[in-house]
C-alpha cells in the first residue's frame, strides 16, 4: 500500500486550481410545474392513482416539494383541464402522430397531453408551452430522442387550436363504457347532457350558518334554490371573508341534500356512517343533533375534526368500520355510502379515467351490507338516508328496490320538490332525489350544473 493512502478515505475529488464548483442554472420559470404535471398525469391516467391524493398534505409527494404556491397550482391546473378533455386532447394528438406514440418513449405522452391542454384549454401563451415541454423532453435522456417529434406535434397544434378545440363527438372525453352505461340508463340525450356538463369546470359551492342571502351579497356569488350559496371565484379559499370564522364550509349543492332530508331536530341521537370528509356531519351538528362521525380512516377524520373546530360545531368521532363497529341505536342515520363517484366527474375528472366497469359490482355488494348494516342500527320509526355521488342505477336506485324486497320492515318516506327548493326534475317518480351534471342550467353556464347523486329516505316501521 502506498504510503499516506488510507482504504477507509475517499480520495478528493479532481478540482482545477482557481475555478470554484459552479451551481447548475436554475430551470426556466415554469418548467417543473409542468414536468411534475406530466408525471401525476402518469401516475393518475396511467396506473389509477387517485388525483386528490396525490396532492394530499398528509401523504407529501416529493415531486411538488419543490413547487411554490403558484406553481403548484400551475400544475394542478393542467392535470385537471388535461383530464377533463383527455380525449379532444388524444385525438388532437394522434392527428399529427402519422405512426402514433414512439414505443418506449419515456414521458413523451404526457408531457405531450399537459402541453395540448395548455395550448387547447387554458391560458397559456402557446409559444410557453411549446418550449417549456421540449425542455422537459430535452431534460431527461430517455425522450430527449423524441423531442424533434413533439415540437413538430404542438407547433402543428397550436396551428389548428379553434378546429381541435371543438370536436364534433361530445361523447370523446368520456370512456367508452361510462358513456354506453348511460345512453342505456338515461337514453341518448340525458346522456350527451350530462356528458357536456362534465367539460365544463365547475364552480364553488359552499354551505353556510348564516343567512344565505347577507354572504351572498358579501362574498359576491348567488343562492341556489337548496340554499347553498354558489360562488364565481378563483380567490384561494381560506382567503374568503367568512372562513376564519367558521361561517361557512365548501359543499357541492348536491352534496348537502342528504342531511338536509333527514328531518333531524334538537337533541337526537344520528349516525354519520362513512362521515369523511365531513361536510354531513357539520350539517347535522349545526341541526342540533348529537351526532357520532364514524369512518375507517383516521386521517381524514382529522380533517372533520379540525373542520369543525373551525365552525365551532361539536360531534363524536369514531375511527371504525361500519361494517363491524358496534356504537348503538340511533333515532336516524345518514349513509353517504363508498360509490364508484361517477357523478362527481365535473369535479373530479381523474374518476373517469381511474375507475373501471367492474368496480361497480364489488362497490354494490359493499353498499348492500352497509344498507343492512344501518338498518339494524335505526330504532324502530327512525329514519335512515342512503346516498351516494354515483350516476348508477345498481349503486342508487336498484339497491333501495332490493332493499324494500328483502325487508318488509323498511318502507320508503318520498321526497317531495318544496323539501329541496322546488327542484322538481330532480325527484324521480318513486320519490327519491337523483341529481344529473346536466340540472340546475342557469343562463351563465358557470353558473349550472350538480353533482350527479342519489338520495332515498327510508323509515324503519314502528313495532308492535
Amino acid at each position: 500500500m502506498h504510503r499516506g493512502y488510507s482504504l477507509n478515505k475517499s480520495p478528493r475529488p479532481f478540482r482545477p486550481r482557481g475555478k470554484p464548483l459552479e451551481a447548475p442554472p436554475p430551470p426556466p420559470p415554469g418548467l417543473l410545474a409542468r414536468t411534475v404535471a406530466a408525471s401525476i398525469l402518469a401516475d393518475v391516467a396511467g396506473q389509477g392513482l387517485n388525483l386528490d391524493e396525490c396532492f394530499d398534505a398528509e401523504t407529501p409527494n416529493a415531486r411538488l416539494s419543490d413547487l411554490d404556491a403558484r406553481d403548484r397550482s400551475l400544475s394542478r391546473s393542467i392535470i385537471v383541464a388535461s383530464l377533463r378533455r383527455l380525449g379532444t386532447i388524444r385525438s388532437a394528438m394522434a392527428r399529427f402522430l402519422e405512426t402514433g406514440l414512439p414505443r418506449k418513449a419515456h414521458g413523451l405522452e404526457w408531457t405531450l397531453v399537459a402541453a395540448t391542454a395548455q395550448i387547447l384549454f387554458l391560458d397559456v401563451p402557446d409559444h410557453a408551452a411549446v418550449d417549456l415541454a421540449i425542455r422537459a423532453l430535452k431534460s431527461d435522456p430517455r425522450s430527449a430522442p423524441f423531442a424533434a417529434l413533439g415540437n413538430a406535434v404542438l407547433r402543428n397544434i397550436a396551428r389548428h387550436v379553434d378546429e381541435l378545440r371543438t370536436p364534433d363527438d361530445p361523447f370523446i372525453d368520456t370512456p367508452a363504457w361510462l358513456a354506453a352505461r348511460w345512453r342505456a340508463a338515461d337514453g341518448e340525450e340525458p346522456a350527451r347532457a350530462i356528458v357536456l356538463a362534465n367539460r365544463l369546470e365547475p364552480t364553488l359551492d359552499l354551505t353556510v350558518l348564516g343567512d344565505p342571502n347577507a354572504w351572498a351579497a358579501r362574498l359576491g356569488g348567488i343562492v341556489l334554490p337548496n340554499g347553498s350559496l354558489r360562488l364565481d371565484t378563483h380567490d384561494a379559499i381560506t382567503e374568503l371573508a367568512g372562513f376564519a370564522e367558521g361561517q361557512w364550509w365548501v359543499q357541492d349543492a348536491a352534496a348537502s341534500l342528504p342531511a338536509r332530508l333527514l328531518r333531524v331536530e334538537p337533541g337526537m341521537r344520528v349516525a354519520d356512517l362513512c362521515a369523511a370528509p365531513g361536510g354531513k356531519t357539520a350539517q347535522l351538528a349545526a341541526m342540533g343533533a348529537q351526532v357520532i362521525a364514524l369512518d375507517r380512516s383516521a386521517g381524514r377524520l382529522k380533517r372533520v375534526a379540525a373542520n369543525l373546530a373551525r365552525l365551532n360545531l361539536s360531534a363524536e368521532i369514531r375511527v371504525g368500520d361500519a361494517l363491524t363497529a358496534e356504537i348503538g341505536t340511533f333515532d336516524a342515520i345518514l349513509l353517504d355510502a363508498p360509490c364508484s363517484a361517477t357523478g362527481t366527474i365535473r369535479r373530479h375528472p381523474d374518476v373517469a379515467w381511474t375507475k373501471r366497469a367492474g368496480d361497480i359490482a364489488t362497490l354494490s355488494t359493499l353498499q348492500t351490507r352497509l344498507i343492512d348494516k344501518a338498518v339494524g342500527m335505526l330504532k324502530p320509526g327512525g329514519c335512515l338516508v342512503y346516498s351516494v355521488c354515483s350516476l348508477e342505477p345498481e349503486e342508487g336506485e336498484t339497491r333501495i328496490a332490493a332493499l324494500l324486497r328483502r325487508n318488509p320492515d323498511v318502507a320508503r318516506s318520498p321526497i317531495t320538490p318544496d323539501e329541496i327548493g322546488g327542484m322538481a326534475e330532480c325527484v324521480t317518480a318513486d320519490g327519491d332525489v337523483r341529481t344529473l351534471p346536466c340540472h340546475l342550467p342557469a343562463e351563465d353556464p358557470r353558473h349550472a350544473g350538480l353533482d350527479g347523486f342519489f338520495v332515498a329516505r327510508l323509515v324503519r316501521r314502528a313495532q308492535g
